[in-house]
């Protein structure tokens, strides 16, 4: 039976939405990205019929008829629906457990300390020296959280790349700017996840993933 196209609601720069993307990639699934060029739009009835928190990702799902949101709802809907070969995920004992740990890690931990990093560092009318020393702190605690769990390991979990390994590659793809003044090397700070980001980020559907980035970052400054 050919799946119908699943519809992906996002917009161009955030990285949640672009974590299911790699997801989609990777297990081959067909897919249409709606872009909200006005964040506005995101708050209004239409949109939060769908998404009553009024933010991206969400998806709706023909082939099954769900409308789910949350990155990370998301990304386990995916894989529960469509890895049938368990390509990105096990079935075994402890393992699949600790993928779902490694992910809601990433959702919880990762994404919203990086979240505020950026908004404290960039957007905040006021400058606010604490604020943005403590998450640039909690940034590099959590790489230092990865750094520890990746000694002598390729992956999170197991001997192979999962859907949790991929999760944190999109916000990972922000260091730069997130750490904007902070004196930090990450590759000698941060061996093991460095080798462990480059590992994952070198995927064919994740790289393919940044080229349809780059193509939407384009085509939105039109």
């Amino acid at each position: 039976m050919t799946l119908q196209t699943i519809t992906l609601y996002s917009h161009r720069t955030g990285p949640n939405p672009w974590k299911v993307v790699m997801i989609l990639e990777e297990l081959s699934l067909s897919y249409k990205n709606h872009f909200f060029e006005d964040l506005a739009d995101l708050k209004k009835p239409a949109y939060e019929k769908i998404n009553p928190n009024g933010r991206v990702p969400a998806i709706e799902d023909p082939n099954t008829g769900i409308t789910l949101w949350e990155s990370g709802a998301i990304i386990e809907y995916l894989i529960d629906t469509y890895d049938k070969d368990n390509k990105l995920s096990f079935t075994s004992f402890p393992e699949k457990y600790l993928t779902k740990q490694w992910l809601y890690f990433q959702v919880s931990g990762q994404g919203p300390y990086y979240g505020q990093g950026g908004w404290f560092s960039n957007f905040h009318p006021e400058k606010l020296p604490s604020a943005i020393e403590r998450y640039q702190n909690e940034i590099q605690r959590v790489l230092g959280v990865l750094d520890h769990a990746l000694e002598g390991k390729q992956y999170l979990v197991g001997e192979k790349c999962t859907y949790a390994d991929i999760s944190f590659v999109s916000w990972n793809s922000l260091l730069p700017w997130l750490l904007t003044g902070v004196e930090v090397d990450i590759a000698k700070k941060f061996p093991n996840y460095h080798a462990w980001n480059e590992r994952v980020t070198n995927r064919p559907a994740v790289q393919k993933t940044i080229e349809v980035k780059k193509v939407a970052m384009a085509e939105g400054k039109k």
